[in-house]
């Protein structure tokens, strides 16, 4: 692993289990070292550490993963592979999986659809702001009217 900036996911004690999960999720993922403490793997050539640090701490909205989608199709992965089994729907593209972190999956256009015009900002904004997942086409039907 070559990066020398990387986040550390803490966990209870699932720190294996969560790393096989998100290296499922996302294609060209894998686990690269384990030991008792410590679990390094990547997710699309993102070094992450997953900690078994104990139930001490917990995930919050401070932090969150963001993945930019090319298309529906991906949201659609990704927002139903993330909130199986437990996870929880938010709004405005933001989830949580079954393990709490939260995750922003978002239209890899979206940075484009927000800047420019402020009146076309202002109609991407309210429309996002009715949606749980994001819906491409819509948001791009508001900044087009």
């Amino acid at each position: 692993m070559s990066n020398s900036v990387y986040p550390c996911l803490w966990f209870d004690n699932q720190a294996k289990e969560a790393a096989s999960f998100y290296c499922s999720v996302f294609k060209d993922s894998k686990i690269v070292s384990e030991n008792p403490l410590v679990v390094m793997f990547e997710v699309k050539g993102q070094q992450i550490m997953a900690l078994n640090g104990g139930p001490k701490f917990k995930f919050n909205e401070a932090m969150s993963i963001v993945v930019a989608c090319e298309n529906q199709q991906e949201i659609d992965i990704y927002w139903n592979k993330l909130t199986a089994n437990g996870g929880e729907e938010s709004m405005c593209g933001w989830l949580k999986d079954k393990y709490g972190l939260s995750w922003q999956i978002v239209p890899a256009n979206l940075n484009k659809l927000m800047s420019g015009d402020p009146a076309k900002t202002n109609k991407v904004v309210q429309a996002f702001l009715q949606m749980r997942k994001f819906d491409i086409a819509k948001l791009e039907e508001a900044y087009n009217k």
